[in-house]
């Protein structure tokens, strides 16, 4: 049975639910790991992640199928990313075959806060690492927490399926020494200043050029771009310093092999935007949210698909992925995961 709640008019913002997975590294080992209740953390002042920001995190989601199941959409992958994110900062991996099993354990768990089928909700599903003994000198911790808390959420963009206004970023995306193959609070907290600016301006995102020559596209603060040209190939940008979006990589393999579109990824030059027929952001939060307008130091580009509904294709991308996910296609094997 469900918990009490008003499913169709969440925000995307955080809502304690009865348990989180917790795991701790100590002594070059983590622990057996488990359930808790206590949704608080208690650290020293001079916690690593405080002074050296030593965190790394992911998102993914769970929800019901049209059958009654609950689900997850391709948790090993989170799991891979989330190693190399730890090996990237020095954080002891987490195996990956232990992060499935944790998000199953903490899902079930909390089944009464998965939103029902059909709601638009989802219950979105925290992992995330810190360095937890204190460290002042420039180091690695040697403690570590590995947790995974959920809360249900709607929409990660208000209007759901209506097209977007974005803005070319004045800021660099900061990554630390270009890299954008990890997730971690650092990545993130940059790029919490640029978004707050084009909020204030009216646009719900950035878009990132990469700071070298700025004539190619990277990215959003949390999401990958897909392009569709006038001839209806699906593009999106190739750039080592662009997160490896799960989202986009299935909609990558949805677009050539259910729906018989080229696909291209590659470099993507910002002077190429303005003759893109539909542009979105992909991502676990969003899916697929469609750009309509994109603002550019004075200039505009308004994509032929318009500003009121989605792209005729990036509405069938969204409709395949998502009918996957929820069960209403079927999936490539190993895509979703039952919990139960």
């Amino acid at each position: 049975m469900s918990k009490n709640i008003d499913w169709g008019n969440l925000g995307f913002s955080y809502m304690p639910t009865d348990y989180r997975y917790v795991s701790r590294y100590k002594d070059g080992k983590w622990d057996e790991g488990g359930l808790e209740k206590d949704a608080t953390i208690t650290l020293s002042e001079c916690a690593c992640v405080f002074q050296y920001s030593q965190s790394c995190f992911e998102g993914l989601k769970a929800y019901y199928t049209k059958d009654g199941h609950i689900v997850c959409f391709r948790p090993d992958l989170n799991g891979e990313r989330m190693e190399n994110s730890a090996e990237r900062l020095e954080m002891p991996p987490f195996p990956k075959e232990r992060f499935v099993e944790a998000v199953r354990q903490v899902v079930a768990a909390n089944k009464e806060y998965v939103p029902p089928y059909g709601s638009g909700a989802t219950l979105y599903i925290r992992p995330f690492m810190i360095g937890t003994n204190s460290v002042i000198g420039v180091k690695p911790a040697d403690e570590f927490e590995f947790r995974i808390f959920v809360t249900p959420v709607g929409p990660y963009f208000k209007g759901g399926a209506k097209p977007i206004s974005i803005k070319v970023s004045d800021f660099d995306r900061a990554a630390p020494h270009g890299t954008g193959d990890i997730k971690a609070g650092l990545n993130y907290a940059m790029s919490l200043h640029a978004i707050q600016v084009a909020h204030r301006e009216g646009f719900s995102e950035n878009m990132y050029l990469d700071p070298q020559t700025r004539t190619k596209v990277e990215e959003t603060g949390g999401a990958n771009f897909m392009f569709i040209t006038k001839d209806g190939t699906f593009v999106t940008p190739k750039s080592g310093s662009i997160l490896p979006s799960i989202t986009r990589r299935s909609l990558m393999y949805v677009a050539e092999h259910y729906l018989g579109m080229k696909v291209e990824h590659r470099e993507v030059y910002f002077d190429e935007v303005k003759d893109f027929a539909e542009c979105g952001l992909c991502g676990t939060a969003a899916v697929i949210s469609p750009v309509g307008h994109i603002y550019d130091h004075g200039s505009d580009i308004y994509f032929p698909s318009g500003m009121d509904t989605m792209g005729p294709w990036t509405q069938k991308l969204y409709d395949t992925l998502t009918g996957i996910q929820m069960g209403r296609i079927e999936a490539p094997e190993g895509w979703v995961v039952t919990i139960e």
